[in-house]
């Protein structure tokens, strides 16, 4: 060809096409954590690899649009280099790759970044940043400038040409299975497909496809044969409904589900061994009571994705690749749930976490899944810690409890999320005198990891232990139950276990009446409608679905259907109206209060209830240093307050984000006579 007639190294379209593939290769070390891998990558699926150089070289050719060719080039290497070194860095710490939806947590990943680097990692991480951008600001000042004219005539029909290509070539790729765009596991799609078509799937692919069959009379087809289900305008909403069964012989008890942060039985991981049972509290209730293995949508992270299939009855294989509901639909609209469903039984319903309550932007979602209440870790006592910095999951049992007794005459919905069990697991000595040591695990650094993960999840257990014994002693009928949300971030492979599947994690269903054992293994999305049918109760539209079509076979087909329809669809199923009005959640089960606020001393004390150490008292509206004594005594120094003040208690996470306010003190100069000086005094020296 002409163009490659003289020196090719001096030519820009060979420049971008041998960069491209420099790049790509460069990306896989990084997500691969190896050279060698890398390699193989590129030998081994060379079609798959020169895709992905394609895509990266269609992001070079912007370079022609631009008189700063070099250092618009130096921008887009930089870019895409930064995005295959923040994924091998994730990698190092979690299971499942970069993808766009990180974008969107940024603010949760700030919170983290001493949880998963030490200070040397951190300051090696600001330096890399810190150099990129000094280099990148010397090539726009010191670059050479393109000196002819930019035919933007031929280059950008050519630019437009080559990017509407890709759509054919991607197209042709599917068609021939080079690639594939259904990711049943995203991270082993990560590394047979590449990053780049990987990224970029996340961050275009999101939401439910339209399935091709989808109208009102498919919809309304689906429940035909069911005589109490309906999508008609006298039945906008699948009602609930409790056969007579049901209340003669399990009437309406309170129901628990507690999910446990990254627990599995480590002892099905083949080959290692451990100086005691790990888990014996739940393994002796799985041999007692209705249990099995749940098949989770995510492994070694994706929290808030197993937590909104067993929520929602939603399946997560027809959203998006990597998609996070939590942080895409439903920032904007309600969601059947178990919480929304439950309420026509007249349940109340609460969510708990021992961890920030902004997290996964729970503050907000909640409020569209249906709650009444949320509890996270700013409004709770007596916390421990993990030497990761993760609160202890033992503080779940008073909170639980809180959350049952905080009704009258009305039933609890009780959705509990853990966290002690959190990764990043350090792979030196963290643990000096461990309770449970490991054996059968040559490397060091593994041995350490698995030690320590393991201690944790004892805790857990031992917590377990407790919330059973305070169940059980309840008054009122619960059932309880219990999962890990995902594999921790160990490496673990299918072949690591005895079970041969990494999605799976136990879960056991523990009452504290009689319920005949079943043991049955579930998909997270079925875990909820499975619980209720055991109790002959059925609620809302998709648990009808799960329990009366699972065997269906058309089931995941018309699954599909629902999920499109209550989500982006018309809502034929509700007769066109979304039924489900955003609730106003209240942050924790019992409000804030103020009682009195008086001087003493140069200080100002503020008598209350419910306050934590993450309480803040705010003056006429600006927050404060606050000093927590007791859940009823907060303290200001030097602080002179003047008539009329407004006094307010604010609940405020780690990153400084206001949850709650309570309702504002107006201050006077008399001092209340009923606040207790005296027994404040006792509690300050103590």
């Amino acid at each position: 060809m002409k163009v490659f007639k003289k020196n090719p190294f001096k030519n820009p379209i060979f420049i971008c096409i041998l960069t491209s593939m420099f790049l790509n290769l460069a990306i896989e070390f990084f997500s691969r954590r190896s050279l060698v891998e890398g390699f193989k990558y590129m030998t081994k699926s060379p079609l798959v690899f020169l895709y992905n150089s394609f895509i990266i070289c269609i992001s070079l050719a912007l370079i022609f649009l631009f008189k700063r060719r070099v250092f618009v080039y130096a921008v887009i290497c930089t870019i895409w280099l930064g995005f295959g070194i923040t994924n091998g860095i994730i990698l190092s710490s979690r299971v499942t790759p970069f993808t766009a939806v990180d974008f969107t947590m940024i603010k949760n990943a700030f919170s983290l970044l001493h949880t998963y680097f030490n200070n040397f990692q951190l300051i090696l991480i600001c330096g890399g940043l810190i150099l990129a951008l000094i280099g990148l600001v010397l090539f726009f000042i010191f670059a050479p400038k393109y000196q002819g004219k930019i035919k933007y005539s031929r280059n950008i029909p050519t630019f437009l040409l080559l990017f509407f290509s890709f759509f054919g070539v991607t197209k042709i790729a599917l068609k021939a299975n080079i690639i594939t765009d259904y990711f049943g596991n995203i991270a082993f799609a990560y590394l047979d497909y590449g990053f780049p078509y990987c990224f970029g799937n996340t961050l275009l692919n999101t939401g439910i496809d339209k399935p091709t069959n989808y109208s009102e009379e498919t919809i309304n087809s689906i429940f035909t044969k069911d005589t109490q289900v309906g999508a008609d305008e006298d039945n906008i909403s699948v009602l609930a409904s409790t056969s007579s069964l049901a209340n003669e012989q399990y009437g309406t008890p309170n129901i628990i589900f507690l999910q446990l942060e990254s627990f599995f039985d480590i002892t099905q991981v083949e080959g290692v061994t451990f100086s005691q049972d790990p888990i014996p509290n739940f393994r002796s209730l799985s041999k007692n009571y209705s249990s099995g293995l749940v098949e989770v949508p995510s492994i070694g992270a994706g929290t808030a994705n197993t937590e909104f299939e067993i929520i929602s009855g939603m399946s997560l294989d027809y959203f998006g690749p990597g998609e996070y509901p939590y942080k895409s639909i439903l920032k904007e609209k309600t969601v059947e749930s178990a919480a929304y469903s439950l309420k026509d039984l007249g349940y109340s319903s609460h969510a708990i976490h021992n961890n920030k309550g902004t997290f996964y932007t729970r503050h907000r979602v909640f409020s569209r899944l249906g709650f009444d209440t949320f509890t996270s870790i700013e409004y709770m006592n007596n916390l421990e810690y993990t030497p990761l910095g993760w609160a202890k999951d033992r503080v779940l049992t008073e909170e639980i409890i809180k959350a049952l007794d905080s009704t009258v005459d009305q039933q609890d919905y009780v959705y509990t999320i853990s966290v002690q069990g959190h990764g990043d697991y350090p792979e030196h000595k963290v643990l000096e005198n461990p309770a449970i040591t490991v054996g059968g695990i040559e490397d060091e650094g593994t041995r350490y990891a698995y030690e320590y993960y393991t201690n944790e999840i004892h805790e857990m257990d031992n917590f377990i232990g407790e919330l059973i014994q305070s169940l059980s002693n309840y008054d009122e009928d619960i059932v309880l139950v219990m999962y890990g949300d995902h594999l921790p971030s160990l490496g673990i492979e299918n072949e690591d276990l005895t079970y041969n599947n990494n999605f799976e994690t136990p879960y056991v269903m523990w009452s504290n009446f009689n319920l005949p054992k079943e043991d049955k293994n579930l998909y997270a999305y079925q875990l909820t409608s499975y619980t209720l049918d055991r109790l002959h109760l059925t609620a809302g539209t998709l648990i009808n679905f799960h329990q009366n079509h699972s065997e269906d076979e058309d089931y995941q087909r018309n699954l599909k259907l629902l999920q499109y329809d209550m989500l982006y669809g018309n809502q034929y199923i509700y007769g066109g109206i979304n039924p489900f009005e955003r609730t106003k959640l209240q942050m924790g089960v019992a409000p804030i209060t103020i009682s009195n606020v008086y001087e003493q001393d140069g200080q100002v004390f503020v008598e209350g209830e419910n306050f934590t150490t993450f309480s803040r008292i705010a003056i006429n509206g600006h927050e404060k240093s606050t000093t927590f004594i007791s859940p009823n005594y907060l303290m200001l120094d030097d602080t002179k307050l003047s008539d009329s003040d407004s006094i307010r208690v604010d609940q405020v996470t780690i990153t400084n984000f206001t949850l709650s306010k309570s309702e504002p003190y107006i201050y006077g100069d008399v001092l209340n006579e009923n606040s207790d000086i005296l027994s404040l005094e006792k509690t300050i020296i103590q």
